[in-house]
């Protein structure tokens, strides 16, 4: 694996660090090529990571895609493989916490919202800019960011391009947790601890359930709930 992505593993702790920080972290086909790479090895059942942390270098998250980069050959089909890889993060077992500084544009915006939670500091900027480039998400903006803070705010972020600060993020449900700047390693820390100390068994089934019904009716879901529940973990024991 090359450099553009840093992993450390630590304590059920798997911290990935987007390692561009000259460029703000713009993302690149490479990036999503090692990106790849790592979400095979988690992806493995037998993975000892209960967390991924997902991060960017240098004191910003990620600018967005990197547009001096030549366009790929088949554009339509990079679109839907990244799209895809987006979605695979999502789907992870574990919980997956994008931890943001600084910059969160725009691609990097997307990034950010296949994580489940959002925890950023004071630094933190966030801001669709497609409509800067006479672009449209395609890396599933269009239907994380409403999921998130409400079709309205999502419509807004998009349509006037402007940064909402991490005190704004929080307040409309973006972020999860607004910390003060140098406060954002022990917010992470603490929410990390705070999961792996839990069942992985019983994280993986609630995130999986809470995905899959997103959308039904509440008669449907508990139908989904009942039928698709994991049960118990197998590794825990309980008393009945």
């Amino acid at each position: 694996m090359t450099d553009v992505i840093l992993r450390e593993d630590a304590d059920g702790v798997c911290t990935l660090t987007l390692n561009r920080p000259d460029k703000r972290n713009a993302l690149t086909r490479e990036i999503f090529r090692e990106l790849d790479r790592h979400l095979a090895d988690l992806e493995r059942a037998d993975s000892a990571t209960g967390v991924v942390v997902l991060r960017g270098a240098g004191g910003h998250f990620s600018a967005g895609n990197d547009l001096t980069q030549s366009a790929a050959a088949d554009i339509i089909g990079w679109v839907r493989r990244s799209n895809q890889l987006l979605e695979r993060l999502t789907r992870l077992r574990q919980i997956v916490i994008a931890a943001v500084e600084g910059t969160c544009y725009t691609g990097g915006l997307e990034v950010a919202l296949a994580a489940d939670f959002i925890l950023c500091d004071e630094t933190a900027r966030f801001a669709d800019t497609h409509g800067k480039f006479g672009m449209v998400g395609g890396w599933g903006l269009t239907q994380r960011l409403p999921r998130r803070v409400g079709s309205a705010k999502a419509l807004e972020m998009m349509a006037t391009s402007r940064p909402y600060t991490g005190r704004q993020a929080e307040a409309m449900g973006l972020a999860n947790l607004c910390v003060a700047p140098g406060e954002l390693d022990a917010a992470v820390a603490d929410y990390g601890q705070a999961i792996v100390a839990n069942s992985r068994h019983s994280n993986a089934g609630n995130k999986r359930l809470i995905y899959e019904t997103d959308g039904m009716s509440l008669a449907e879901g508990l139908a989904h709930e009942i039928m698709r529940n994991p049960g118990f973990d197998p590794t825990r024991k309980r008393e009945l």
